[in-house]
């Protein structure tokens, strides 16, 4: 599987987990109870699978092979997903203080949570939407065979050193049971 193929399958399951990300998100304007644990999870899934995990192999590997290969990173695609990572942290700081907030007796602060969701969740969505039909295609043109298993290794090592065994899987589980509940 090429290194772009792989984040394209990430991406599936982290589009996923938007969706629950939503109807989440709806509940609590309508007012309707969440169980919070079910939030922690999400901005764990979040702060370590797509933050540590994905962005990390898109930002320690792929980005740089590409650079290299002569994508300009100023002014050009790279740049924009960088800064829409940067973003994306925002929004998912902003949502575990937050949550954090309504534990600590701000009982408003869980409806405000649902602005940065709602604004992370449309972020991601167009981000992802740019990779998988620009970004990605031109890494597939650009990079070798050589350097495309490279990234694949690397890729490997990353998501075992910042994640650990079954890290991946138990994400996966919990993306099973919140699509079974909430969508």
């Amino acid at each position: 599987m090429r290194p772009t193929e792989e984040l394209k399958a990430e991406h599936d399951g982290i589009l996923v987990v938007l969706e629950v990300l939503d109807r989440i998100s709806e509940k609590i304007v309508s007012a309707q109870s969440v169980p919070l644990e079910h939030i922690d999870q999400i901005i764990e899934f979040f702060g370590i699978f797509v933050d540590k995990c994905h962005h990390g192999k898109e930002e320690d590997f792929l980005f740089p092979a590409m650079q290299a290969a002569g994508v300009p990173k100023e002014g050009g695609p790279i740049g924009v997903m960088l800064s829409e990572h940067d973003r994306g942290r925002r929004f998912v700081a902003e949502m575990s203080n937050l949550i954090n907030a309504y534990r600590s007796g701000e009982t408003g602060s869980l409806h405000v949570l649902t602005n940065p969701a709602l604004q992370y969740s449309d972020l991601l969505k167009s981000h992802i939407w740019k990779e998988n039909d620009v970004l990605f295609p031109m890494a597939d043109q650009k990079l070798s065979q050589s350097e495309q298993e490279r990234l694949s290794r690397e890729f490997e090592k990353l998501e075992r050193e910042r994640m650990g065994p079954g890290t991946h899987e138990a994400f996966h589980k919990m993306i099973d049971s919140l699509s079974e509940i909430y969508l």
